[in-house]
């Protein structure tokens, strides 16, 4: 599972019949600190996040390919499975 920021959608005109109904999303993937990392990937979209909400994604087929589908068998490889609402990290030990 990978932690990320949408950072826009994907827009296609004709797609595989087992997509219909799902949106593609543009994520970058984020450290726990919200910094951003090198890892870009596309992600079907199951849970309605947008523009610069911070996610969730499912990379393994058969997860990804249901969250996002609600059926099994699509090729799918990264889905959005979650709205992150904040993230508490623990302090800093101090030596």
């Amino acid at each position: 599972m990978l932690l990320a920021r949408v950072i826009g959608n994907i827009v296609a005109t004709q797609k595989n019949q087992r997509y219909e109904g799902t949106r593609a999303m543009l994520c970058r993937q984020i450290t726990p600190t919200g910094d951003d990392m090198d890892y870009t990937c596309i992600a079907l979209d199951s849970v309605n996040s947008g523009k610069g909400d911070i996610v969730v994604i499912a990379q393994e087929g058969w997860s990804a390919s249901t969250a996002a589908t609600g059926r099994p068998g699509a090729a799918i490889d990264s889905a959005i499975v979650g709205v992150v609402d904040y993230i508490d990290l623990l302090p800093d030990e101090k030596k």
